[in-house]
């Protein structure tokens, strides 16, 4: 008996893992990662860190994962995505609202900013404390249809005229020299373009966007993919989000060694800006939401009503189409 007992004992031991000997996943070898490619909405900066985080610390590849992080080309993001230029992409709540009441077939996954921080910005010396005040003035920006919507809705709000306002499409144009090349406002993003005019010492009359409507507390920028990329590959959506979630959460909780990796990765950028738009954004990224890149019906809706209200939209959306938050952790 007491031999049996002793076999069975042995055996017992060949088959469970050592003591304290932790099950860990084989990482994947280079040449079987699955290659993926994402579209930039804008040149690198702290909107875009938690990819290069997860780049950085192996957060992409430890889901098998290698992604190129690429400068936006020409058209929008949701229209590139939809026609299978790339797999994920960064892009806005207003852009999409417009692609999808277009029926471009793509869907937002996760908010990279839980609450809208962008307004329109000018120099004090131009006097443009509201929308009302665009008219007869030159608008500086990318020529997204979004641009020309909201420009449009604020200034009616106000009984502007927006057939007064010249709007001229500047591309990635620097928005400090454009300022200086006849341009008098342009939309920009107080986290980064904001916090480079206060170290610059440069007053800025700033209308932020969500003081203006509630509805216009939408989600800006967002990462999304096309219908059929996640028909298609589910999988890979949620292999991409678990590590953009760490990548970001990482922001979050260490914005100095996150500003640190983004300067690595793109060395061209200011080390003072970043370090300071990392600060700010790091109370921005998840703020208040229980997770981050979680989204709420009801944002999406706000705001797909205010744009058909105002006719800047030929017809509604199905918000529930729009944006999903199956793919995050």
């Amino acid at each position: 008996m007491k031999k049996i007992i002793a076999s069975l004992i042995i055996i017992g031991l060949l088959l469970t893992p050592l003591a304290g000997c932790k099950q860990t996943a084989r990482p994947v070898p280079d040449d079987k990662l699955t290659e993926v490619t994402v579209l930039l909405d804008w040149l690198p900066n702290t909107n875009h860190t938690g990819l290069y985080v997860a780049k950085d610390k192996g957060y992409f590849k430890a889901e098998g994962l290698e992604v190129e992080l690429l400068q936006p080309g020409e058209g929008g993001t949701s229209q590139l995505l939809a026609a299978g230029k790339g797999d994920f992409g960064i892009s806005y709540q207003e852009e999409m609202t417009v692609a999808r009441s277009e029926d471009i077939p793509v869907v937002a996954l996760a908010a990279i900013i839980q609450h809208n921080t962008s307004g329109f910005a000018s120099p004090v010396e131009k006097e443009i404390k509201s929308p009302a005040d665009f008219a007869g003035k030159t608008y500086g920006g990318w020529g997204s249809p979004a641009e020309t919507a909201m420009i449009k809705a604020l200034m009616e709000k106000y009984g502007a005229d927006f057939n007064q306002v010249n709007m001229v499409n500047i591309g990635s144009a620097d928005f400090f020299t454009s300022m200086h090349k006849g341009i008098d406002f342009s939309w920009i993003y107080w986290g980064w373009t904001g916090i480079e005019a206060e170290q610059r010492d440069m007053d800025l009359n700033f209308i932020k966007l969500r003081d203006e409507n509630d509805a216009l507390d939408f989600y800006t920028p967002v990462i999304i993919a096309s219908e059929s990329k996640l028909k298609g590959h589910p999988e890979l959506a949620e292999k991409f989000l678990r590590a953009c979630s760490k990548g970001y959460e990482f922001a979050v909780k260490h914005p100095e060694e996150a500003g640190e990796i983004l300067l690595k990765s793109v060395p061209d950028l200011d080390r003072d800006l970043v370090m300071a738009s990392q600060k700010y954004l790091a109370q921005e990224y998840q703020a208040d939401a229980p997770r981050w890149g979680e989204m709420k019906q009801e944002v999406w809706q706000k705001y797909a009503d205010f744009m058909y209200e105002n006719k800047l939209i030929k017809k509604n959306i199905d918000p529930a189409q729009a944006f999903t938050n199956k793919y995050l952790p």
